[in-house]
């Protein structure tokens, strides 16, 4: 029986409750609490993000909305993510969760290309869902179409040479130690050219 591809991982895991939904609240606050966390004026946290001071005094205030163009660049000059700007910081809780698991114990999903260990399972509301993959493909023929889901993603090669084929780019070939960070909603998959199933480890996005 085939197993389930990396979109249904990323699926599984959201549906398990692995991926958090933060509650909307109050944008103006939220931005006038980052700026004053990090000790900023208006002037310095507007020239952070290239917008005008009174652009921010507005948005601080609650007298308009932001685009979405805007937004961008609060959190690039907060130097946070975008969700980041609408979720709250948890108060009055140290977050101290760890799992540690053990080489071999990892929740093995096993399909006609790959072969997935699922690492820190037991770790529910997860942000990143990180797995090791034994890459048995070494054409690709041998997928159905690309791979795309939500989120970001993180590639490490562990052992042997891989090629990654993404959407927009020209094919790259990759050894031991070489690493990419990509789109995860561009179209990718990856091919082992090595004599052997080459293993990498996959960490991708959940929020």
């Amino acid at each position: 029986m085939q197993g389930k591809d990396p979109k249904s991982l990323i699926e599984i895991a959201r549906a398990t409750g692995n991926a958090d939904t933060a509650e909307p609240l109050d944008l103006g606050a939220r931005v006038r609490e980052l700026r004053k966390a990090r000790d900023w004026t208006l002037e310095q946290a507007a020239g952070q993000a290239g917008l005008a001071r009174s652009t921010l005094s507005k948005i601080e205030n609650g007298q308009m909305s932001p685009t979405y163009e805007a937004l961008k660049k609060l959190a690039v000059g907060l130097e946070i993510s975008v969700p980041q700007l609408f979720t709250p910081p948890e108060k009055g809780q140290i977050n101290g969760r760890m799992v540690v698991t053990k080489s071999g114990e990892g929740n093995a999903q096993a399909t006609v290309t790959y072969e997935h260990e699922l690492l820190a399972e037991a770790l529910t509301k997860k942000t990143m869902l990180p797995y090791r993959a034994r890459v048995r493909a070494r054409s690709m023929d041998e997928f159905d179409g690309w791979v795309r889901h939500d989120g970001e993603e993180f590639l490490y090669v562990l052992t042997g040479v891989v090629r990654l084929f993404t959407e927009f780019y020209e094919p790259i070939e990759m050894r031991r130690g070489d690493s990419a960070y990509y789109d995860a909603t561009m179209g990718h998959n990856v091919v082992s050219v090595s004599d052997e199933d080459a293993l990498i480890l996959w960490v991708t996005s959940l929020a």
